[in-house]
């Protein structure tokens, strides 16, 4: 089984919080790393525009990579949130092996 991190930015450190709590609790994802603050500059409505925003990177099996994207976008605020998946191409086998036990676990 691949095993994939799916990243989202967002500007309100709480709301990413809450939204990982989310993807935990129905056991989408095995873990989530929270980065930042960091500046963010981009394209928007043809302006450009800066924030201040953490990411998430979470680390899930490949066939959940689906139902993650859409409780993230559920959740998040944002009209277009940034939600990008990659594939873990490699890495320690055990973990990779963790990834996928822990969300194989039925929610509570």
């Amino acid at each position: 089984m691949k095993c994939v991190q799916v990243q989202f930015a967002i500007d309100d450190r709480h709301a990413g919080d809450a939204i990982v709590t989310e993807l935990l609790r129905q056991r989408l994802i095995a873990c989530a790393q929270t980065i930042g603050p960091m500046a963010s500059r981009y394209w928007w409505n043809g302006s450009l525009e800066e924030a201040e925003e953490v990411l998430v990177l979470c680390k899930t099996a490949s066939d959940r990579l689906e139902a993650v994207i859409e409780c993230i976008r559920r959740a998040h605020p944002y009209e277009t949130p940034e939600i990008v998946a990659v594939d873990i191409e490699g890495g320690l086998e055990s973990y990779l092996e963790w990834i996928v036990a822990q969300t194989r676990v039925t929610p509570d």
